[in-house]
């Protein structure tokens, strides 16, 4: 198969179009429950005619999509209806509520969707460290978290037969090719790097029928280096930067991160490897400082935000550096609101430490997809700054009423779950909620197979 020779049809209802594609953003409520009889009527009848003709045509649709059609309908039915359906075996020990999410039943419904369906073959082939291991610690520790738990033979999105598997996991950690084949001293770096990627994907190819069925739109990688969104780029391999599902850190959408098709990969710093857990909610009374940041001049972002708040205001406190003795976390959990401006790269863990510590991110960036942004409604718990606002930040958030920000910092609370590491994963913790957005991804694919 001749690369992008093959493009991936989209599954055609309108609907299904504005749940995936537009991922739950554009659907109005209110509308929906005036109209809730004829439209319901619609869909069950739509569905109904679906799944029929999938009944009556099995050797037409193979299971695999079957299933997927399947989800696909109840998802659509749960809009509809403005409700969720749980079967007998669901765990309902969480369901989403409150203006946080875009549709919570929706993505209930989903979410439960791809418990009882999502099932990821992960590829053998290759050995470690390059392969199948990744960082632990420090600002790209959630690649190889993501890529442990995915091997770990508990986990159950496990397939344990290819043939069984609607999507394909990548194991690469780029963290570990760009720290064991990068060298600076050579004049085409880029090259090995970028080889050994396209040359995994290659024996992936030729051994197995899984990539070629599909172009590479059912498999999917995951990258929480700098270089991660670069060495999956069309230079690479174009059908993988076309078609496969990237899952990066740096997100940026002037750089080649397709929307609807890539996901945005929250990124968490661990500096000891330990897994840390979110704040226990201080009062608020202890939030004195209005804001707060701490970091390099890394990018033309920073710079901006450093040369006109560094030192220069008692409530919007910014430091490049913090002096000896103070603590960066203390000085997070004494702060109303934390400035989060992209580095070098959009993506900052800056953003998870800020819902980590119950504090109200202020995110400078600029062409940046937020993680979850499918389901999750970030005006609702974040305050957004544009780049050429950054001399206005004092006025913009003092600007905030006191009951907003509670509100916001409440809210801040409520989405601290989905932001949270755990091995194993846990149901909508920060892998689960990954996993959630690959499968969306997913279901916007209708396969042959």
């Amino acid at each position: 198969m001749m690369e992008g020779s093959t493009r991936v049809s989209l599954f055609i209802p309108l609907l299904l179009l504005l749940l995936i594609i537009f991922p739950f953003s554009f659907y109005n409520r209110n509308m929906a429950r005036r109209n809730l009889n004829s439209y319901s009527d619609k869909i069950v009848d739509n569905g109904t005619s679906l799944l029929s003709s999938i009944k009556h045509h099995k050797r037409a649709i193979a299971p695999i999509e079957k299933g997927l059609s399947r989800a696909r309908f109840e998802i659509l039915r749960a809009i509809a209806l403005d409700t969720y359906t749980s079967s007998k075996t669901a765990i309902d020990d969480y369901v989403p509520r409150g203006a946080v999410y875009r549709n919570p039943n929706a993505l209930h419904q989903s979410y439960l969707e791809m418990e009882k369906r999502f099932k990821i073959w992960v590829y053998k082939e290759g050995e470690a460290p390059i392969i199948h291991s990744g960082p632990t610690a420090n600002i790209y520790s959630i690649e190889g978290h993501f890529i442990n738990e995915m091997e770990d033979i508990s986990n159950p999105f496990l397939a344990r037969d290819p043939s069984e598997a609607n999507a394909f996991f990548l194991p690469i950690s780029v963290t570990n090719i760009v720290g064991y084949v990068y060298r600076r001293d050579v004049k085409d770096y880029w090259g090995p790097l970028k080889r050994l990627v396209a040359d995994y994907i290659d024996v992936i190819k030729e051994k197995h029928p899984y990539w070629n069925r599909s172009a590479g739109a059912d498999h999917f990688f995951v990258a929480c280096h700098d270089w991660g969104a670069y060495l999956s780029g069309a230079e690479t391999k174009r059908e993988f930067y076309e078609n496969s599902i990237r899952v990066v850190c740096n997100a940026n959408t002037s750089e080649g991160f397709i929307l609807n098709k890539d996901v945005t990969l929250a990124g968490i710093n661990l500096p000891d490897g330990r897994i840390a857990q979110p704040e226990r909610d201080l009062n608020p009374q202890q939030r004195t400082l209005l804001a707060f940041f701490a970091g390099g001049a890394h990018g033309y972002i920073r710079e901006a935000v450093l040369n006109q708040w560094k030192g220069k205001d008692s409530e919007v406190v910014v430091y490049e550096y913090l002096p000896k003795g103070l603590n960066y976390y203390s000085f997070m959990k004494r702060s109303k609101f934390c400035l989060c401006p992209s580095g070098y790269e959009v993506g900052t863990p800056r953003i998870t430490e800020s819902i980590f510590m119950g504090c109200v991110p202020v995110i400078i960036a600029v062409d940046y997809p937020l993680p979850f942004g499918d389901v999750l409604d970030w005006s609702k718990f974040s305050v957004q700054v544009p780049v050429e606002k950054i001399s206005e930040i004092k006025v913009i958030l003092k600007g905030i009423s006191e009951r907003r920000y509670q509100l916001l910092r409440k809210r801040v609370l409520q989405v601290q779950k989905h932001f949270v590491l755990h091995r194993p994963a846990k149901r909508y913790d920060l892998i689960s909620m990954t996993l959630h957005s690959i499968w969306l991804r997913r279901l916007n694919l209708k396969l042959p197979y």
